[in-house]
């Protein structure tokens, strides 16, 4: 008998479509090993990591000064561009256990946590200077309620938040309609938003939005 070979489209495309945190979390588990390799080929150009940590380093005074939460952490890619920006204390929060257990081996995090960004962070409030989040809001993953709500609280008055949307999935889950009310509550303000490439390779874009807590 045959076995499937994964592709990293075939991971993609599940991941997609993942029907519970449960789902999410036993893929990830087993796309953890080889998830690197296959996100960084020159055929699939996941640009987003990069991407963030520059918007990071320009909105920021001193990376180095910095206290960071990077949700959704997956295997450390956030983590790693955001240390060679500079950064030096990053915590890492993610679903997959095999997945924080890659991102352990990258060296670039202080402290890294499981949790579900479906639910509240068992993190106390206000600790950190900038909390970004990158790859997580997308189809079948992690909708604006309540992670948006909880980026902010674990934001230091005056730190920002930073996350990528997967374009039309801002659009479909409403994470405009979050970050405005949000705003009407002045809770935040909005820093910058703007649409980015996101996964080259597939033509696809994501919406990087930044706010700053009030």
């Amino acid at each position: 008998m045959m076995t499937e070979v994964q592709t990293p489209q075939m991971y993609l495309a599940q991941a997609r479509a993942c029907g519970s945190v449960q789902d999410c979390m036993s893929l990830y588990d087993k796309w953890a090993a080889t998830y690197n390799d296959e996100v960084g080929d020159k055929a699939q150009e996941y640009v987003a990591p990069e991407i963030v940590a520059q918007v990071a380093l320009r909105s920021s005074q001193d990376l180095a000064h910095y206290s960071i939460l990077d949700a959704g952490c997956g295997t450390g890619l956030v983590g790693q561009a955001l240390a060679q920006a500079g950064a030096k204390a990053i915590d890492g929060l993610d679903l997959s256990p095999a997945m924080l257990k890659i991102a352990r081996e990258t060296g670039v995090y202080r402290n890294l946590f499981q949790a579900d960004l479906t639910q509240r962070v068992q993190q106390p409030e206000g600790v950190y200077d900038l909390v970004t989040c990158v790859g997580t809001f997308t189809n079948g993953h992690v909708g604006p309620d309540p992670a948006l709500r909880e980026f902010v609280r674990l934001a230091k008055k005056g730190g920002n938040v930073i996350a990528t949307v997967l374009q039309e999935f801002w659009e479909t889950a409403r994470f405009d309609a979050e970050v405005k009310k949000l705003v009407a509550e002045k809770v935040v303000e909005i820093v910058a938003q703007d649409v980015i490439d996101y996964v080259k390779g597939h033509g696809d874009k994501a919406v990087v939005v930044i706010l700053r807590k009030l």
